[in-house]
């Protein structure tokens, strides 16, 4: 993995790659390649599984500060707020949705 930031996308191809190069390995009878390909298929696993609970982490995080300011925005009249926190809610149920573990 990079220092970077966890991503799905370079996750799912590190692990579709190790696999590709783990198969061309145990075809041709190289074991150095069988290795690499492992290896590199389960670091992209563990990259796409930290990228998809990053991105979890965050739909919750944005899903209990859209309800608050949804609340304080209902008890105060301050319809803006109130909308504003609905839509912060709801991009948060969707960002859980999608990176819910499997």
């Amino acid at each position: 993995m990079s220092s970077q930031e966890p991503s799905k996308v370079t996750g799912q191809f590190h692990s579709v790659k190790g696999t590709a190069v783990e198969t061309i390995g145990d075809m041709a009878g190289l074991k150095s390649w069988s290795q690499s390909g492992k290896e590199e298929h389960a670091k992209g696993e563990g990259e796409y599984n930290a990228a998809q609970a990053k991105g979890y982490a965050e739909g919750v995080s944005d899903r209990v500060a859209g309800y608050k300011d949804s609340v304080v925005g209902a008890v105060t009249g301050d319809k803006a707020q109130q909308t504003t926190g609905n839509i912060k809610n709801e991009k948060g149920q969707t960002q859980q949705e999608i990176n819910k573990p499997t």
